[in-house]
């Protein structure tokens, strides 16, 4: 089955050009013009999204925002912006990778090619973790705490998968990053830090302890 992919720009040269490339290469392919288009073909589950940031009225960073907590799919973000600060708002809003305009055609398919291979190894590998009363679904994406679903960004969950299925082992920032964004992402580790905050509030929001454990000057891991 062909892998679905949205693509997300209000310049029709740029959706033409990715259209017609994706298309060739096997691609289902859906479109959208502005944030709110994007967010109803959101519905269609698409396997993968490259959303523009910088669109008139609801731009790319509240749209991954708005989606972040109900998919799964690897978001790519298409911008010109080049800061620092720009690519980690777009990473903590819940993206992947940052593809800075202009690009190369083939580049852009090769790390889509790229995420798509890594979303399918991990569900190929998943398995359920109980761990008191906290669930674990690898194959679901989904943890709940005594029968309470917990939301994550999908970053989010692929930290937890990350340290809980290799329990006890300590991960530094740039590993954790390195796996988890992968080694030819446009951003840094600093990223990391947030996400565990909000891993660690969440789980105790529900009620339980936070698992994940800061190792003084090394880095995290799962405890429990």
């Amino acid at each position: 089955m062909a892998f679905k992919i949205l693509v997300v720009d209000d310049e029709a040269d740029i959706i033409n050009l990715l259209k017609d490339y994706f298309e060739l290469n096997g691609y289902q392919v859906l479109t959208a013009v502005d944030g709110q288009q994007a967010l109803k073909h959101v519905e269609k589950q698409p396997d993968i999204i490259l959303l523009d940031i910088n669109m008139p009225g609801l731009d790319g960073l509240e749209v991954c925002s708005q989606i972040r907590g109900f998919v799964s799919c690897p978001i790519l973000f298409l911008t010109a912006r080049v800061e620092d600060v720009d690519k980690i708002n777009g990473f903590c809003a819940g993206g992947d990778d940052y593809i800075v305009k202009p690009f190369s055609i083939d580049e852009l398919g090769a790390r889509v090619a790229a995420h798509l291979r890594r979303e399918s190894r991990q569900r190929v590998s998943s398995k359920t973790k109980f761990t008191g009363g906290l669930v674990i679904d690898y194959t679901a994406r989904t943890v709940s705490c005594h029968d309470v679903p917990i939301q994550f960004a999908k970053k989010e969950f692929d930290i937890i998968e990350l340290l809980s299925v290799n329990s006890g082992q300590v991960f530094d920032k740039e590993r954790i990053y390195e796996r988890v964004w992968g080694w030819d992402s446009e951003g840094d580790s600093s990223v990391v830090a947030e996400h565990i905050r909000r891993i660690r509030a969440k789980l105790a929001a529900a009620g339980n302890k936070t698992y994940i454990e800061t190792v003084w000057g090394v880095g995290y891991k799962w405890v429990g």
